[in-house]
C-alpha cells in the first residue's frame, strides 16, 4: 500500500493500463505504452497529460498584486488580467525555492502554480510574505485538476469541444501565456495557452470532480488527430529537448536565477508608488549576483556518442585519462526527436562557449559531448 495522493484521474490511468509511479507524494502515470511513442506523438500530433499533482494557490484581495510583487522576483502588478508570467520565489540569499507560473485572472485575483514537490513550502512562504498586505491565500490544489493537451493538433482538439462560438474563437485567439474561461466538453475550465513540452498546447484547470469527464472527452476527440495519453517520462524528455529547467535538477536552493541563465525573470527595476526600488525577498542577494562574475554556467551538451549522460554525472575537460572535472550534468537523456543524446549541465564559465568539446563520465567511460546553445529543439512556426 502507498500513502501517495491519488489524482482525480487515477481510475482513468488504471483503465488505460498506465505504469504508475510515486512522484512528489502522488501516484502518477509514468507511461501508457512507450516513452518514445508518447514523446513522438506530442511532437507530431498531440499528447494528453494529467498534471493534477501541481499546486494551485489563489491569492486575492485589494493588495494581491502588491503582495506578490514583494513575495516573488517578478513584477506581477504589471500583468494584465488574462495573462500569465513565468517567475520564481527565492530565499533571502537568492536561492530558488521554486519556479512558478502566475496567472492574473482579475484585478484582485491571481493563481500561483507551484511544482508538486514544493506546494507546501511555497504556500507557507507566501502566507508569511503577504501577511502585511490586504490579501489572502487559498490553497486550491486538491480541489483543482489540471489537464494538458500538447502538440501541433492541440488547438484543433480543444476547440472541437468548445461549443460556444465566442468561446471557441477566444481559445483559438489565445497567445502564448494567456488564458480565458471556456466550457470544454460541458466542463467549465480556465484554458491557458501554456505548457512544458516546447510545443503549442493548452492547460485546462477544472474542478477535480469534473476531470474524468473532460479527460474522456479529450481522448475521444483527439483520437482522429493522433492524440495519445502521455506520462511523466515523455514529459521529461520533451521539456529537456526544449531546454526547460526542472526543479531539483537545474534549479534548487543553491542556485540563483542568474546561475540558470534566467536573470530575465528577476525584475530589479520594479518600483513602488513613489518611484523607489521595490523591496522583495532576495533582492539584495540578486542585485549582488547580477553584478558578479559567474562561477558556473548552465549549458546544453550534444552527445557525440550513443551513451546518454544522466543527472549527477561529472563533466570532464576532455576524453583524455585524468581530465579535470569542469562541471556536473543536471539532466540528460537520449533525444527521440534529434536522434542523439542531449543533456544540460553546469560547467565552468571557461568551458561554456558553444562548440567547446568536452566529455561526460558515463559510468567510468568518457563519452564525448559538444557544448551547444539551448534549447536543443524549437518547434516549427
Amino acid at each position: 500500500m502507498t500513502d501517495d495522493v491519488r489524482s482525480p484521474l487515477h481510475d482513468e490511468h488504471v483503465a488505460l493500463g498506465a505504469a504508475l509511479t510515486s512522484f512528489a507524494g502522488w501516484q502518477m502515470p509514468l507511461r501508457y505504452t512507450s516513452d518514445i511513442a508518447e514523446h513522438t506523438a506530442v511532437r507530431t500530433a498531440a499528447g494528453l497529460f494529467d498534471l493534477s499533482h501541481m499546486g494551485e494557490l489563489e491569492v486575492t484581495g485589494p493588495q494581491a498584486a502588491a503582495a506578490l510583487d514583494g513575495a516573488l522576483v517578478g513584477n506581477l502588478s504589471a500583468l494584465a488580467p488574462g495573462r500569465a508570467r513565468y517567475t520564481m520565489i527565492v530565499a533571502e540569499d537568492g536561492g530558488v525555492i521554486d519556479d512558478l507560473v502566475v496567472y492574473r485572472l482579475a484585478d484582485e485575483r491571481f493563481v500561483v502554480v507551484a511544482n508538486a514537490s514544493n506546494v507546501a513550502v511555497v504556500r507557507d512562504a507566501l502566507v508569511d510574505r503577504i501577511a502585511r498586505f490586504d490579501a489572502t491565500l487559498d490553497d486550491a490544489s486538491l480541489r483543482t485538476a489540471l489537464v494538458a493537451v500538447q502538440g501541433p493538433r492541440a488547438e484543433a482538439i480543444v476547440t472541437s469541444l468548445t461549443d460556444e462560438a465566442d468561446q471557441r474563437e477566444a481559445v483559438s485567439a489565445l497567445k502564448y501565456y494567456t488564458a480565458t474561461d471556456a466550457t470544454v466538453a460541458g466542463v467549465e475550465a480556465l484554458v491557458a495557452r501554456t505548457g512544458y513540452t516546447g510545443e503549442d498546447g493548452f492547460e485546462l484547470f477544472v474542478d477535480a470532480d469534473q476531470a474524468p469527464a473532460l479527460w474522456r472527452a479529450l481522448l475521444a476527440a483527439g483520437e482522429p488527430h493522433g492524440l495519445v495519453p502521455a506520462g511523466l517520462s515523455a514529459r521529461d524528455s520533451l521539456r529537456l529537448e526544449a531546454g526547460m529547467p526542472l526543479y531539483g535538477n537545474e534549479l534548487d536552493r543553491t542556485t540563483t536565477p542568474h546561475d540558470a541563465g534566467l536573470d530575465r525573470v528577476v525584475k530589479l527595476d520594479k518600483v513602488d508608488d513613489e518611484g523607489r526600488p521595490l523591496p522583495f525577498v532576495g533582492r539584495a542577494a540578486l542585485e549582488a549576483r547580477a553584478d558578479a562574475e559567474p562561477t558556473r554556467t548552465l549549458v546544453g551538451l550534444e552527445g557525440l556518442g550513443r551513451r546518454a549522460a544522466r543527472h549527477g554525472y561529472p563533466v570532464l575537460a576532455s576524453a583524455d585519462p585524468g581530465a579535470a572535472v569542469v562541471g556536473t550534468v543536471t539532466s540528460g537523456a537520449p533525444s527521440p526527436t534529434l536522434g542523439h543524446p542531449v543533456a544540460m549541465a553546469y560547467v565552468d564559465p571557461a568551458s561554456a562557449e558553444p562548440g567547446t568539446e568536452l566529455a561526460v563520465d558515463v559510468r567510468g567511460r568518457a563519452e564525448p559531448v559538444r557544448v551547444v546553445a539551448l534549447p536543443f529543439y524549437r518547434r516549427p512556426r
